[in-house]
């Protein structure tokens, strides 16, 4: 894996999402932070994810969808549960991710993070090849961006979000992960 000058990761598949926007400075990245995400919620393999960030949930082919296809949401990264890695936003936009947040005093993490959803939820544990493929792209995003620091989406939405969720393991990123 290599970050290209246009921010895509080669050697991942991209899909372009239209829920981003530039960065006040696209340069400041400090934060990854972890997420978990199935749609339909507790299903794996569809391809709802996609269509959320892409904008095409259809509202009627699932009841959840109804209440969620408004929304305009984006992660930098999506891994599924067999490893692959698909992603939506370049690095150096702002993708839509975090939502209300801070992290050691500042606020809009969105602002200076790079998001990556695992296939999952906060009851079922994660793949080893997800486990692998996070912590290859910690591993480039150390080298690209030192001091950036690794956190869940509830570690910057306490009280708010609560993924990864008890099941994620934070010692298989061995090391990688000076946070937790």
């Amino acid at each position: 894996m290599k970050l290209q000058q246009n921010g895509v990761v080669s050697g991942v598949r991209f899909i372009a999402s239209p829920n981003c926007d530039w960065r006040p400075n696209p340069a400041d990245i400090r934060l990854l932070v972890v997420h978990n995400i199935a749609l339909p919620p507790g299903e794996f393999g569809g391809d709802g994810v996609i269509a959320l960030f892409t904008n095409r949930l259809d509202p009627a082919a699932h009841p959840y969808y109804a209440s969620i296809h408004p929304l305009r949401v984006s992660a930098h990264f999506f891994i599924r549960r067999a490893g692959e890695i698909i992603q939506f936003v370049p690095c150096g936009k702002r993708a839509w991710h975090a939502g209300i947040s801070s992290w050691r005093g500042w606020e809009k993490c969105n602002d200076f993070s790079i998001g990556v959803e695992l296939e999952g939820d906060d009851y079922t544990p994660f793949s080893d090849a997800q486990y692998a493929q996070l912590a290859a792209l910690i591993a480039l995003f150390k080298t690209v961006y030192p001091g950036i620091d690794i956190v869940g989406h509830s570690d910057i939405a306490p009280g708010r979000k609560t993924d990864p969720g008890a099941h994620f393991d934070w010692q298989r990123l061995d090391g990688l992960s000076a946070n937790k």
